[in-house]
C-alpha cells in the first residue's frame, strides 16, 4: 500500500464518526486537557461541515459532553466549544438547558475574547419566546465598541428576526447607532492573540490582558445596514429616507458609511426602491451617480451596474456609468475586466449604441489571456458592431473557439444567432462558421445551440435554407445525440419537400433508418412519409419502396409508423388528415372537457364529442410548451434571481375552476355541463369605489348564469341580503329564473358571489342582449367596541355598468383550422354573405383588430396584419359552443379616405344559426 493510500486510510479512521463518539470521553477527564478537547471538537465540526449526519441521540450526547468544558477558562478551547455547540444545536435535544452558561459569557462586563462566539451560539439555541428576556444583552452588544461583538450581535439579530419580529424591531435605534459609529475598536490584543494562535495554555494570566486594537474595516456598518433594512423593508418611505440619510448627497462624499460592502448594499437597496417607486427615481439616480466617483472600485462598479440595469434607461443617463466601466476594461485586475465586460454584454442587448463607445477597448480584450473576459468582449462586439466588422470578428472568433469551455461556446453561438438576423446579408460567413463548429468536439448543450442557430437561419433567411439543410444532413451522419437527430429529421420532413430538389435529402434520411437506434429510425420514417405525399409519382414510388422495407424492422413503433404512412400515401384523403394537417387539439381544452365528461354521470350514455374541442396550430402549441427563447437574452448573465412565481392560469384552467365551483351550487345542479365560461371577469365598477363588482357569464345548454363577484371595501360596514337586479333589453330571448343572494358581506369575507339565472327561450338560438344592473343590499354599521353590526340598517342600491351578452367570448371560441380545405368542405353547408360600411374605421388594421375582438375568432396565417393599406383579406376560424360546429369567416376589405372601410363578410358554418350569429354581431 502506498504512502498516500496509507495516509488516506488513516484519515478516514481518524475522522470516522464511530471513533469520535468513542473518544468523546476526553470531555469527562479530570483535569481537562484543552489540547485534546480542541482536537476532538475540530474533528466533530469537520464531519458536520462535510455533510456527516449525527443521529439525535449521538448529537445530544456530544452536545452535553461539550458543555462540561465550560468549567475550563482556556480561550481557544472556549471558542471551539461554542463553534461545536452552534453546529450541534440543530440536531441535539434539550439544548436550551445551556442558556444560562452561555449568557454568563456574553455579559457586558465580560471582557473575554469568546464573547462574540457566545452571542452567535445563543442565537442558535434560544427559544423565540425567550428573546425578550435577553433583549438588554443584545442591545448592549449591538452598540459595543468592539467590532467583533457588535457584528456578532447584529448577525444574530438578523437570524432571530423571522422568529421574533416584534422584539427585534425594537432594536432599530441600536442598529442605527451601529451604522453611524465613527470610532471602532479591533478584536485581538497581543496577549489574547498569542494565546489563540499558539493554542495557549490553561493559565488565566494569558487570558486576562484583553485590550482591543483599532480596526479600519468598519464591517459592523455592513451588518447593521442589513438588519436595518430587514426591519424597515415593508415601509418603503422609511427605506427611502434611510438611503437618503446615508447616501451622502449628490457627490456621495457626505456618507457616514466607510465600509465598501455596506455602500454596495445601500446601492442595491436604492436600485430596488427606484424599480418599485418611479416618484423617487430622480433622487435615487443622483445618489447612484455620486457613488460612481467613490475611491473603492467595488462601489464604483456596483453603482455603474445598478444604473445600467434601470428599466428604460436613456443614453444620456448611461454616459457616466459606461465611462466608469470603460476605465475598468483597461484595468490590470482580471476581476474588474470580467465584471465590466459582463455588464456591458448585458447592456448591449438593450442599448447597443451606448456600448459602442467601448468597442476599441473591447477589441483589445479579444486576445486577453483570460478567455472568459475575451468571450464576453467578443459577444458584446457582435451585438454592437456594424455590418462591415462582421467578417473580421468571425475570423477572430474562429481562432479561440477551441480554447474555451462549452459554456462560453454557447454564449458565442447565441450571439452569432442574433447577428444572423441583424445582418442577413452576411449569412454565408456565419453559416460557414456554424457548420465548422458543428464538426468540432462538444457536449449536448453546445451542439444544440448551434443546431438552433441554424434552425433560426432556415426560418428567417430564405436564401440560406438549402445550404443550411445540407449542413444539417451532414451533421446527422455522425451525430451522437438522439434528441438532435430527431429534431433535424423533423425539420427535414417539413422543409425538404418544399425544396427545389427534394429527392436529394431522402438518402440522408433513409441512412438513419439503416444505421440508427429505434427512436431515430421512427423519426426518419415520419420524415420520409412527408416526401411521399408530394405530387411526384416517381418520388412517391421510391418512398413507398423504402417504407415497405421498414415493415420488417425489429421495433414495433417503426413498423407501425411505416404501415400507417404506406396507407396514407395510397389514399390522398387520409394524407390531408394525418400528414398535411397543421393543427392539433388544444390540450388544456381537451383535458378540461374530458374531466367534465368523466365526472358527469349522464354523459356515459353518449359518445365524447370531440368536435367541440378547439384546435391550435402546431406552431402555437410549440410556443406554449417551449422554453423562453434565448434570442433576446444572448450572453446575458442572470443578474437578479427573482422568486419563482407560478404562471397565471390558462383560460381552460379558469373555466375548469368555474365548472367545479358551479357544480357545488345545489340550485344549478340540474343544468348539466357548462358549455362555456368567460375567460376574464368583466369589471362593472371602478377600482377605487367602495363596492367592487365583476361579472362572469356561464353558458349552459338551456340556461345562462351570471356570476357577480362582489367586494365590500368598507371595514366598518356590513352588507346584508346582497343581490343584483338585472333588466334585459327588449326581445332578448331569455327569461329570468331566480337570484341566489348573499346573506352577509363584510370586508373580511369579500369577495362574495351572487348568481342570477336565466332560461334560454329557444335553446337552439344564441341570444344577444344588454342588461342594466343594480346592486341592492341592506347596509349596517359595525359597532367598533363589540365588532357586531347594528340591528337596524337601511336599504341602499348601487348602479353598475351594463353587462353585454355577445357572440365573441360567450358563444364563439377561437379554433385553428386549415382554411382552404375546410372552406371547400363547407361549400354545401350553411353560408351567408353581407356587405358592411365601416365608415368610422381609420385603417384596415383598425378594422381587423375590431372584427377579431368582436368575434373572438382565430386569425389564420397572420392575416390580422394587413400587408396593404387599401385592400386586404382576413381569414378567421372558430367553434360554436354546445356542438354548434365549425365557423369560418372570410373578410374582404377595401379602404378609401373619407369613406372608411368597406367590408364583405362571407360566413360558412355547419349550422345556419352560426351564420346568423356572426352577421348579427358585426351588424349590431
Amino acid at each position: 500500500m502506498s504512502k498516500k493510500e496509507d495516509e488516506s486510510g488513516l484519515s478516514s479512521y481518524y475522522n470516522n464518526k464511530t471513533t469520535i463518539l468513542q473518544e468523546a470521553r476526553v470531555f469527562n477527564e479530570s483535569p481537562i486537557s484543552p489540547r485534546k478537547c480542541r482536537a476532538l471538537l475540530t474533528r466533530i465540526v469537520y464531519l458536520l461541515y462535510v455533510g456527516e449526519n449525527f443521529g439525535t441521540q449521538e448529537a445530544t450526547t456530544l452536545f452535553f459532553g461539550t458543555t462540561k468544558l465550560f468549567q475550563h477558562k482556556d480561550s481557544a478551547l472556549r471558542q471551539m466549544v461554542y463553534l461545536a455547540i452552534k453546529e450541534l444545536a440543530t440536531t441535539a435535544e434539550d439544548v436550551i438547558m445551556v442558556t444560562s452558561s452561555i449568557m454568563k459569557d456574553m455579559q457586558p462586563n465580560s471582557e473575554v475574547i469568546y464573547r462574540p462566539n457566545a452571542i452567535r451560539a445563543l442565537c442558535r439555541i434560544i427559544d423565540p419566546s425567550m428573546v425578550q428576556g435577553v433583549e438588554r444583552f443584545f442591545k448592549a452588544a449591538i452598540v459595543d465598541r468592539t467590532p467583533s461583538i457588535s457584528s456578532a450581535a447584529l448577525v444574530s439579530s438578523y437570524h432571530l428576526f423571522p422568529a421574533a419580529k416584534d422584539v427585534v424591531k425594537r432594536w432599530v435605534n441600536e442598529a442605527q447607532e451601529a451604522v453611524n459609529a465613527k470610532a471602532q475598536s479591533g478584536l485581538f490584543s497581543g496577549a489574547s492573540a498569542g494565546s489563540y494562535l499558539g493554542f495557549g495554555s490553561s493559565s488565566s494570566a494569558q487570558n486576562s490582558g484583553y485590550s482591543p486594537m483599532p480596526s479600519s474595516s468598519y464591517i459592523t456598518q455592513y451588518h447593521a445596514l442589513g438588519l436595518l433594512y430587514l426591519i424597515r423593508r415593508q415601509d418603503r418611505m422609511a427605506v427611502t429616507k434611510m438611503i437618503q440619510q446615508l447616501g451622502g448627497g449628490k457627490t456621495g462624499s457626505g456618507t457616514l458609511l466607510k465600509n465598501p460592502m455596506a455602500l454596495c448594499m445601500l446601492i442595491r437597496y436604492a436600485a430596488k426602491v427606484m424599480e418599485e417607486d418611479p416618484n423617487v427615481q430622480k433622487q435615487m439616480f443622483d445618489i447612484l451617480e455620486g457613488w460612481l466617483r467613490h475611491k473603492s472600485d467595488m462601489v464604483n462598479f456596483e453603482a455603474a451596474r445598478a444604473i445600467c440595469e434601470i428599466k428604460n434607461v436613456s443614453a444620456a443617463q448611461l454616459t457616466r456609468s459606461i465611462a466608469v466601466l470603460q476605465l475598468f476594461l483597461s484595468s490590470p485586475k482580471p476581476t474588474l475586466k470580467f465584471a465590466a465586460t459582463r455588464t456591458l454584454a448585458t447592456l448591449a442587448l438593450t442599448n447597443p449604441a451606448s456600448v459602442a463607445t467601448c468597442n476599441v477597448d473591447l477589441e483589445n480584450l479579444i486576445s486577453d489571456s483570460n478567455r472568459s473576459v475575451a468571450t464576453y468582449a467578443i459577444t458584446t462586439l457582435l451585438k454592437t458592431g456594424n455590418e462591415a466588422s462582421v467578417d473580421r470578428l468571425m475570423k477572430q472568433i474562429t481562432g479561440f473557439m477551441s480554447e474555451i469551455s462549452d459554456e462560453f461556446k454557447v454564449i458565442i453561438v447565441d450571439a452569432i444567432r442574433s447577428l444572423c438576423l441583424k445582418f442577413p446579408t452576411k449569412h454565408v460567413s456565419m453559416l460557414g462558421f456554424l457548420s465548422g463548429v458543428l464538426r468540432d468536439e462538444g457536449g449536448y448543450d453546445f451542439k444544440r445551440a448551434v443546431v438552433e442557430a441554424i434552425f433560426d437561419m432556415i426560418k428567417f433567411i430564405g436564401d440560406c435554407k438549402e445550404q443550411a439543410l445540407s449542413h444539417l444532413c451532414e451533421f446527422i451522419e455522425d451525430c451522437e445525440f438522439t434528441k438532435l437527430s430527431v429534431r433535424i429529421l423533423h425539420l427535414l420532413g417539413l422543409e425538404g419537400p418544399k425544396a427545389p430538389q427534394p429527392a436529394k435529402y431522402i438518402r440522408f434520411i433513409y441512412n438513419r433508418v439503416v444505421l440508427e437506434n429505434a427512436t431515430v429510425r421512427a423519426a426518419a420514417v415520419s420524415s420520409l412519409a412527408k416526401f411521399g405525399i408530394i405530387d411526384d409519382t416517381k418520388l412517391q414510388k421510391s418512398v413507398g419502396v423504402l417504407l415497405n422495407r421498414c415493415l420488417d424492422d425489429v421495433d414495433d413503433e417503426v413498423r407501425d409508423r411505416a404501415a400507417l404512412y404506406l396507407r396514407v400515401i395510397r389514399e390522398p384523403s387520409l394524407a390531408v388528415t394525418y400528414v398535411k394537417d397543421d393543427s392539433i387539439y388544444s390540450l388544456a381544452a381537451l383535458e378540461a372537457k374530458l374531466v367534465s365528461y368523466v365526472k358527469d354521470p349522464d354523459a356515459s350514455e353518449q359518445a365524447f364529442d370531440v368536435s367541440s374541442i378547439p384546435k391550435v396550430s402546431r406552431q402555437q402549441a410549440a410556443q406554449e410548451a417551449a422554453r423562453p427563447s434565448t434570442l433576446d437574452t444572448i450572453g446575458a448573465p442572470i443578474s437578479k434571481k427573482s422568486s419563482p412565481t407560478p404562471p397565471p392560469p390558462t383560460a381552460e384552467e379558469t373555466r375548469s375552476a368555474y365548472a367545479q365551483q358551479l357544480s357545488e351550487v345545489p340550485e344549478l345542479a340540474s343544468y348539466g355541463p357548462v358549455l362555456n365560461s368567460s375567460a376574464k371577469p368583466v369589471q362593472l365598477t371602478e377600482s377605487e369605489t367602495e363596492y367592487q363588482v365583476s361579472c362572469v357569464k356561464h353558458i349552459f345548454r338551456e340556461h345562462i348564469v351570471f356570476q357577480f363577484n362582489v367586494s365590500n371595501t368598507l371595514p366598518d360596514t356590513i352588507l346584508e341580503q346582497v343581490s343584483v337586479i338585472m333588466q334585459p333589453s327588449a326581445d332578448s330571448g331569455i327569461t329570468e329564473d331566480f337570484i341566489i343572494p348573499l346573506p352577509s358581506l363584510s370586508s373580511t369575507t369579500s369577495p362574495g358571489i351572487v348568481y342570477v339565472s336565466f332560461t334560454r327561450d329557444a335553446p337552439e338560438e344564441y341570444p344577444m342582449a344588454s342588461f342594466q344592473c343594480i346592486l341592492k343590499f341592506i347596509s349596517k354599521e359595525v359597532d367598533p367596541g363589540t365588532g357586531e353590526p347594528e340591528e337596524e340598517g337601511y336599504e341602499d342600491e348601487y348602479q353598475l355598468e351594463e353587462v353585454e351578452l355577445s357572440a365573441g367570448g360567450d358563444y364563439i371560441v377561437p379554433s385553428y383550422s386549415n382554411f382552404s380545405a375546410d372552406w371547400e368542405r363547407l361549400r354545401g353547408g350553411s353560408a351567408a354573405t353581407e356587405t358592411f360600411s365601416l365608415s368610422a374605421m381609420e385603417s384596415i388594421k383598425a378594422a381587423c383588430d375590431s372584427i377579431v375582438e368582436i368575434l373572438n375568432m382565430d386569425a389564420l396565417g397572420g392575416s390580422q396584419n394587413p400587408t396593404s393599406t387599401s385592400v386586404h383579406i382576413m381569414q378567421l376560424s372558430g367553434l360554436l359552443t354546445g356542438g354548434g360546429g365549425k365557423i369560418l369567416v372570410r373578410c374582404r376589405m377595401t379602404f378609401s379616405r373619407g369613406q372608411g372601410v368597406t367590408l364583405e363578410l362571407g360566413v360558412r358554418a355547419e349550422k345556419q344559426e352560426a351564420c346568423n350569429l356572426v352577421l348579427a354581431a358585426i351588424g349590431g
